[in-house]
């Protein structure tokens, strides 16, 4: 699946809001939870704080010519990064680069990566705001310009300027920040090839700010750039850029995730996952389940969550949907609507009520065994019997804002052996739900999801039996998992050992 071409939508049909009568409910971690009115009242004001101060009104007028000082590449460096993409040379932008004088470099010079499809029709309107508040050579369009080419030809052909003496180039290729004008999956595509000058030992990493333009858009909720970009867009793209430019760098973890399968089975795979021709499965214990003498890997990196189940298979219905029917994603609203609806459709609300094989719980195909942090043992841990999807979460923000893990109390952490929840804390949260009414009661915080464990390293085994296929998805991207009748599938999740860095936009 191709970023460029869809929008990014959260794992599950959780987005519908859950209404009830007064009162309250006490969830699994000791907590007492507000009535739904008071739950529905509290979301929507956050929503519209957000988009306040996503409009930047706060009183101070930011000057564009100011701005443009701060963010904007000399022509010459530009126009030479640009040329060596274009051409896919290095050299070709290395020999064309000639300064006529001695130039100073800005503050926080900046390039700009936009999903021009995402954000319905404002996408291609805001291609040429940036364009015009910065230059057009800082500004790529992913369907254009892929972040790898930009990695491997422009920030390369930056790296040879400044081994032949040229300070300026090598100030800007020190400072230089990354903005993403897209939904999580545009971030997250943009923050894995950034991750490979870590591999090449080529720092410093440059830092990434988020304008959201997605549906879910929990990468750029958790480092505080919004949910959506606000109805004032036009307004708000120089306080983007200007928050961009001065804003401080927290540190992301990011997940690689491995699938060993029996070889011979066809896999339409997202954009998110890599064929490769090494396999990469801890054999640090006894597998259960049998390995055939060919299997086939597969591997990528995540960042905020990964899930196995039905939230999984709603999203990829949702997006083969979506793919066949362009026209039906005009925007986030809409995508939420139709995913809404489209959830109700695939039985996720009504597992309880039927005993069809593929809507029955987890524990009937999987096994999963964790690595605590600091510890280089594997441990097997219960499946409970009544989830029907289980999620890997990283950050704090899940399906379009939710906190499903919650602010668990320090002694219900206590007695779990839970530590407090952060993105860089070398531990993913493991939670189940089981049926889209449950979901939606945990999606608007009136109960806890069912918490099951926090690791440092995951193992999913998936056995088939009855079943022909799972369904699976990283931050949004899903795919349908084909599934053995005699041989497992292993899905293995370790911590990348190093970290992202994003801009804060608080």
């Amino acid at each position: 699946m191709d970023p460029t071409t869809t929008t990014t939508t959260s794992s599950s049909a959780t987005n519908s809001v859950v209404s009830g009568e007064g009162g309250s409910v006490t969830d699994s971690s000791g907590k007492t939870s507000s009535s739904s009115s008071s739950t529905t009242t509290t979301a929507a004001r956050s929503s519209m704080i957000d988009s306040l101060r996503g409009c930047g009104l706060s009183g101070i007028r930011i000057d564009k010519e100011e701005l443009r000082c701060r963010i904007l590449i000399p022509e010459y460096i530009r126009l030479a990064m640009r040329r060596a993409i274009n051409s896919k040379d290095v050299s070709a932008g290395v020999e064309s680069a000639a300064a006529q004088e001695v130039h100073t470099p800005p503050v926080a010079p900046m390039v700009v990566f936009i999903n021009s499809r995402s954000g319905g029709r404002h996408g291609p309107e805001l291609m040429l705001r940036l364009q015009q508040l910065m230059s057009e050579e800082q500004v790529f369009d992913l369907s254009d310009v892929k972040p790898n080419e930009f990695v491997r030809y422009g920030l390369a052909c930056l790296e040879q300027l400044a081994s032949v003496g040229d300070s300026c180039v090598k100030e800007i290729r020190d400072r230089l920040r990354v903005v993403v004008a897209g939904g999580d999956g545009s971030v997250g595509w943009v923050l894995g090839c950034l991750g490979e000058l870590h591999k090449e030992s080529r720092t410093p990493v440059p830092p990434v700010a988020v304008i959201p333009l997605g549906t879910g858009n929990d990468l750029s909720r958790s480092f505080g750039w919004g949910g959506s970009f606000p109805f004032a867009w036009k307004s708000a793209v120089k306080r983007s850029l200007q928050k961009a430019s001065i804003g401080t760098v927290s540190r992301l973890d990011s997940w690689h995730v491995s699938i060993t399968m029996p070889a011979g089975e066809a896999m339409e795979l997202p954009h998110s996952l890599k064929s490769t021709g090494e396999c990469t499965l801890d054999q640090g214990f006894l597998l259960a389940g049998r390995l055939p003498e060919k299997v086939t890997c597969y591997d990528g990196v995540f960042y905020n969550y990964f899930s196995i189940g039905m939230d999984a298979q709603v999203a990829y219905g949702f997006h083969t949907l979506r793919n066949e029917k362009p026209y039906l994603a005009q925007g986030p609203v809409a995508n939420k609507l139709i995913y809404s609806g489209y959830s109700c459709t695939q039985g996720w609300f009504f597992t309880p009520c039927v005993s069809d094989p593929s809507l029955r719980g987890l524990n009937n195909i999987l096994r999963i065994h964790i690595k605590k942090i600091n510890s280089s043992e594997w441990e097997q841990i219960r499946v409970p019997s009544n989830v029907r999807s289980i999620v890997a979460l990283n950050l704090h923000s899940y399906a379009s804002g939710r906190h499903p893990w919650g602010n668990l109390r320090p002694e219900y952490l206590e007695k779990k052996g839970f530590v407090e929840a952060n993105a860089d804390d070398g531990l993913l949260e493991i939670f189940g739900l089981k049926h889209g009414w449950h979901a939606s009661f945990v999606m608007v915080e009136l109960i806890s999801a069912k918490h099951i464990a926090q690791a440092a390293a995951i193992r999913f085994e998936v056995r088939g039996g009855e079943w022909k296929q799972s369904f699976m998805q990283t931050d949004g991207e899903p795919w349908r998992q084909p599934l053995d009748k005699e041989y497992s599938t292993f899905v293995e999740i370790k911590r990348v050992p190093f970290q992202s860095l994003m801009i804060r936009g608080e």
